[in-house]
């Protein structure tokens, strides 16, 4: 492959030199949304989006953006509140909205995703967790490492933290750092940490090709001991680092406009006093459903610059194209370069990469299988890029995706294939993304 016809500036030589064929590859070819806060004009008169922040979360402008489920009670005679209450709320593998991450506390709530007692004003699109205060061991002594949990490997764990459970967990291997568990039961991390304070810069391609972005960096950063996958007493957990290496004071910002030096890219508000972190969602869909997730990590640093995540490198150990295999610690995610983005946030069919760093807002991604739906989740995705062929285009076939077997069907069918015309399967990247909610 021949760089320098991809246009890509701003990449270290070390990490396209240290990367195998794949990687390299994924590194040239995939992205996520364009979440920065801040606009600029690049040197070249291009648009950019430079600065720190999650930039548009999960309810955006027009049906293209915002995937809140319409009202049962349309094209009726009566009032959405004549209606039961949606099936799913006395068992969650039914049809309705389910909130799967227990333990947090939706600026949306996902009972009034059926209609009743809509949330007045705008609501963002958020959810606030629990904090903890745990700690890690650096050359320089013990400092604090400010984490949450989102997934643990073991039934019963997650059920007492109200988290999703995956079984894939447990298939993590070393690229789960150990930790032990301290007397006030947060953990002591043996090594790994994050630098939050780079500066993170993402400037698109042409308009006629936006995607693979022309310059991307990131703007946090593991050490090659840091991974979000984290080892305790047999039990693996997904516990990605949201602050580090201060002490409260520092990170106190409950009111939001945190210093995003100091913070994760996804924080929206950090509240150390209460043990409490606001974070943004993100829409996505699972087997046609819309679904609300978290991106906290990947093993790309393209993919965290411009998805708004820690670049963690220790993730790379995974083993990736084989799905659900008995060795598996990965789900697939699948991930439109070229879906259809004219319109914008305007276009119901809107989905992708290209759409996404157009106007800055989600690319509508779509999962494998998720807690109530498949057994086979985890919160570590493998990106499988796809791309929609000519003649799929020309014919008027290219569209909204939002379940795996219908594009896996199209691949099979040849109406798309992987990014330039390669074979349709892994890109090398993992995405860590705990999911929130299920919306219907």
């Amino acid at each position: 492959m021949n760089f320098d016809t991809c246009n890509l500036t701003g990449l270290s030589r070390r990490a396209l030199a240290c990367a195998s064929a794949m990687a390299v590859a994924a590194i040239m070819l995939f992205s996520a949304a364009a979440s920065a806060t801040d606009r600029q004009e690049s040197e070249e008169g291009k648009p950019s989006r430079a600065g720190n922040g999650p930039g548009p979360a999960a309810n955006g402008p027009g049906p293209g953006c915002n995937l809140i489920p319409p009202l049962a009670s349309i094209g009726t005679k009566v009032n959405i509140s004549q209606f039961p209450p949606p099936d799913s709320l006395t068992d969650p593998e039914l049809a309705g909205p389910v909130q799967l991450l227990r333990s947090g506390k939706f600026d949306i709530p996902i009972e009034a995703l059926t209609g009743v007692d809509l949330p007045s004003g705008s609501p963002r699109g958020t959810v606030t967790l629990p904090l903890f205060k745990g700690a890690v061991k650096t050359p320089s002594g013990v400092k604090p490492a400010w984490y949450i949990v989102l997934d643990a490997g073991d039934q019963a764990e997650a059920d007492r933290l109200g988290v999703n459970f995956s079984k894939k967990l447990r298939n993590a291997g070393d690229a789960a750092r150990p930790a032990t568990l301290r007397a006030d039961g947060t953990f002591l991390f043996e090594s790994g940490i994050v630098d939050f304070s780079p500066d993170r810069v993402v400037v698109p391609g042409g308009d006629d090709r936006p995607f693979p972005p022309r310059e991307a960096r990131t703007g946090s950063v593991g050490d090659a001991d840091y991974s979000p996958l984290v080892s305790v007493d047999g039990i693996i957990y997904d516990a990605p680092i949201i602050a580090a290496a201060v002490e409260d004071a520092f990170i106190n910002f409950p009111n939001g406009q945190p210093n995003y030096a100091l913070v994760h890219d996804q924080v929206i508000a950090i509240d150390p006093a209460h043990r409490t972190v606001t974070l943004s969602l993100i829409n996505g869909f699972s087997f046609g459903k819309p679904v609300f997730y978290i991106s906290t990590d990947s093993s790309d640093p393209t993919v965290s610059a411009i998805e708004g995540n820690t670049f963690a490198p220790r993730m790379r150990r995974l083993e990736v194209g084989i799905d659900d295999i008995a060795r598996s610690a990965v789900e697939r995610i699948f991930i439109a370069t070229n879906g259809a983005s004219e319109g914008g946030c305007n276009n119901p069919q809107r989905q992708g990469l290209s759409a996404a760093l157009l106007d800055g807002h989600r690319p509508n991604n779509t999962f494998g299988g998720i807690p109530t739906i498949a057994t086979d989740y985890s919160p570590v995705w493998d990106a499988n890029l796809y791309e929609w062929t000519e003649e799929a285009i020309e014919k008027g076939y290219r569209g909204l995706l939002t379940e795996e077997f219908r594009i896996l069907k199209l691949a099979r069918d040849g109406y798309i294939t992987g990014p330039n015309g390669a074979p349709f399967g892994s890109a090398g990247p993992v995405i860590v993304c705990g999911v929130a909610a299920r919306l219907n």
